[in-house]
């Protein structure tokens, strides 16, 4: 008698490569529509499923996990960060979580380069001219920016994306500098010419770039803080490719507007899935919808992570890509 196959619940479209080997496999219920799910066709899932596939826009939190059915055992996350998901909780019902570390950090360090770039040389505001009927011609004097070469980089969480962007940086001949938690071992140091700072105050105060890349946890809620924000320079400018949390969002507008900082490349935001409104409207603000590692070639890594981690599971061994609470 064949062996049954797992009940897997996809909360989202996935790419169709990804779907179709997930619909091999497994008794997969894929989404019809791109729309996220309400709270309640989540709890149905739970209820359901012997494997939940969430993404960034589902709260797996411990009110929904609390109506898991018996057959859970598997929350496989499609992405990195699970900081939408209550780990602790999962695991003291007995269900795994797993997710898709590596596979984006490419995409996004590139983003953050193009971020960068996007607010220091102001192409926001050519964009905007070019694509009205008011642009007068060249003058020699118009949409000046800032150079990014010999500038300084602080880079705020030196993981696999921290490391990807500070290879990037340098070859733009900027000066890397970093705040993790843990500092990085001498030879890995030494090859991204980087300089580690245990204070991260200290770091802020004298960088020109300030790049967010650590993961949001209950320890890097609002870690650059109204506080911290106004030991930045006047004319710094902070990209945020990880999550929006992170930075205190309404005291960085007010700084915005009082031009205590020059500017802002954002991807992430802490207020919904646009950001502060007042955000929109500022010229030297660069905002994008959550584009990070929005590559074709990742979203299908991606799906290729979550299916080896179902499968796996299903095969009855321990996913390659758990995440405990320990490691949050």
């Amino acid at each position: 008698m064949p062996t049954k196959r797992l009940s897997v619940v996809v909360t989202r479209r996935l790419p169709e490569a990804v779907e179709t080997r997930l619909t091999e496999l497994f008794d997969a219920r894929l989404r019809a529509d791109d729309t996220p799910m309400t709270r309640a066709e989540l709890a149905e899932a739970v209820r359901t499923a012997d494997v939940l596939v969430p993404t960034i826009t589902d709260t797996i939190d411990a009110g929904l996990i609390g109506q898991a059915g018996e057959n859970l055992r598997l929350i496989a996350n499609y992405g990195a960060g699970v900081d939408h998901i209550d780990v602790e909780t999962a695991r003291s019902r007995g269900i795994l979580v797993s997710n898709t570390p590596g596979v984006v950090t490419e995409d996004t360090a590139d983003m953050v380069m193009a971020l960068m770039l996007g607010v220091t040389r102001r192409l926001q505001e050519g964009l905007a001219v070019m694509q009205g009927d008011d642009w007068a011609g060249w003058a020699p004097t118009a949409f000046l920016g800032g150079r990014i070469g010999g500038k300084r980089l602080g880079i705020l969480g030196m993981g696999r994306i921290g490391q990807a962007v500070a290879r990037r940086a340098r070859a733009f001949g900027m000066q890397i500098h970093y705040h993790n938690r843990r500092r990085l071992r001498p030879e890995l140091e030494e090859a991204l010419e980087a300089t580690y700072w245990d204070s991260l105050d200290q770091m802020v105060a004298r960088m020109d770039v300030i790049s967010v890349n650590c993961p949001h946890t209950p320890s890097t809620f609002h870690l650059l803080n109204a506080r911290r924000l106004k030991l930045l320079k006047p004319t710094a400018v902070i990209v945020n490719t990880s999550r929006g949390e992170v930075i205190d969002e309404n005291a960085l507008v007010r700084m915005l507007k009082a031009g205590e900082l020059a500017g802002a490349g954002l991807d992430v935001y802490e207020h919904g899935h646009r950001g502060n409104a007042e955000l929109r409207s500022m010229p030297n603000v660069v905002m994008l919808p959550h584009m990070g590692s929005a590559t074709e070639e990742g979203r299908i890594e991606m799906g290729e992570k979550v299916i080896i981690n179902v499968k796996t599971f299903a095969d009855g061994h321990r996913p390659p890509d758990q995440v405990v609470p320990a490691m949050l």
